[in-house]
């Protein structure tokens, strides 16, 4: 009995509200812009912070990335003259913290360098990353064909290298890849196998693969290049003297990276006479990028809730609007004996319709514009059940809110005054 009634009281909504089509469609277009906007901007906001996110979990939770620079004094001194620089991380640099450390799980030191590659005539210019097997262990990156560097490569000097996809398609075109004798400079190296990388930076840490890298064993690179680099810039040319380029740590759980790599900080200036290297922890800055998405979630949703506010507000004054004309239908609803109560839940229903329904459209149109913004910029965008439930749920509520006062009012009406009404 009370579902019927319930049923009839939805329906005799929907047909007042359809006795003013035009007026109806004004009102929703509030709800409507609200929550298509709310939806909208959390899905651009989410795909771009998912982006970001990754890029920095693809560069480990549990790493620590230490990179060479060049102090600020020696920038200086080599805009007047020609010298060796000797600056970065050592050997030493990576056997202490290896040793030193407890929460030190493994370690990956790399030298890094620019090198012209050639396969019989095709030829380009790579980024040699000379490393342990351990780089692949820390920075996990697809086998696609072929292997990785193993402990008997670096053991024995063994000649072997291992590309990115994109370089391969580069220098290779269609070629059979693995097996492919590939000279590096004036050396000879057997390409072993083929990986997938991941390039761009998250936010001031640089990922550690480009798309066209070539990995070789760090102790044939010590043998075969040494540790001085020529380096000419704008008709002028400087030696560096660099031994590692990079240091990956990866530390054995997330809670001991940040005191750990603070220790390798405090440890690497002692030997240190001058900042020539960069601590970096992925994890701090996943953390900040996290609470960055969290406030910007917050902040665009604060903007859309004003959209949603004022659909609220348009709400109330047509409902208001409504309760005037319809003073005499309520006065004879009272007389023949509606009670309070039932004005109240009549009007409350009335006003959730109408916002109910402008918040499906409102969703209907949020998620059609990521997908046209996905389709035409490229830009990532992601629509998670939350960004649909929610603004609904908000639409619902501002609905029961704003029609609440209008439906209390018409209930108050006095039936012998609603009667002489005009």
């Amino acid at each position: 009995m009370k579902q019927s009634r319930f049923a009839r009281n939805i329906w005799l909504g929907i047909e007042n509200l359809l006795l003013h089509k035009l007026r109806s469609l004004l009102t929703m277009l509030g709800v409507v812009f609200g929550v298509g906007s709310v939806v909208a901007m959390l899905s651009v906001g989410e795909g771009a912070s998912k982006e970001a996110l990754e890029q920095i979990r693809k560069l480990g939770s549990n790493n620590i990335i230490i990179s060479s620079v060049k102090a600020a004094e020696d920038d200086a001194t080599n805009s007047q003259t020609t010298f060796m620089s000797i600056f970065g991380l050592t050997y030493e640099d990576h056997l202490r913290i290896s040793e030193t450390f407890s929460t030190v799980k493994q370690t990956a030191p790399v030298k890094l360098m620019r090198k012209e590659a050639r396969i019989e005539s095709r030829k380009m210019e790579l980024r040699v990353v000379a490393t342990t097997p351990k780089w692949f262990d820390l920075v996990q990156r697809p086998v696609i064909a072929g292997r990785t560097l193993t402990d008997a490569d670096n053991e024995n000097y063994s000649p072997v290298a291992i590309l990115t996809e994109f370089g391969a398609r580069k220098i290779l075109a269609t070629e059979s890849t693995i097996g492919q004798s590939l000279r590096i400079g004036g050396d000879l190296f057997e390409i072993v196998g083929i990986i997938q990388s991941e390039t761009g930076q998250s936010g001031n840490i640089q990922i550690p693969d480009q798309q066209t890298d070539v990995y070789i064993p760090l102790q044939l690179a010590r043998k075969y290049f040494g540790d001085i680099f020529y380096k000419r810039t704008s008709g002028s040319f400087t030696l560096e003297n660099v031994e590692l380029h990079q240091i990956i740590v990866q530390v054995d759980t997330t809670d001991n990276v940040e005191s750990t790599a603070v220790g390798i900080e405090q440890m690497l200036a002692r030997f240190h006479k001058k900042k020539d290297y960069v601590v970096s922890v992925p994890l701090a800055l996943l953390r900040q990028a996290e609470a960055t998405k969290r406030r910007f979630n917050i902040v665009l949703g604060s903007i859309a809730g004003i959209s949603l506010l004022v659909g609220g507000i348009g709400i109330m004054n047509i409902m208001l609007a409504s309760v005037t004309e319809r003073t005499r239908e309520i006065g004879i609803r009272r007389a023949i004996g509606a009670q309070r109560k039932q004005i109240v839940t009549q009007f409350l229903i009335e006003t959730v319709v109408l916002s109910t329904i402008g918040g499906l459209v409102g969703i209907g149109i949020g998620v059609l514009i990521p997908v046209v913004i996905t389709k035409t910029s490229g830009m990532p965008t992601v629509i998670t059940m939350w960004s649909i439930l929610l603004p609904l749920s908000i639409s619902v509520g501002i609905g029961i809110l704003f029609g609440l006062y209008p439906a209390v009012r018409a209930a108050n009406v006095d039936p012998i005054i609603a009667l002489r009404h005009e």
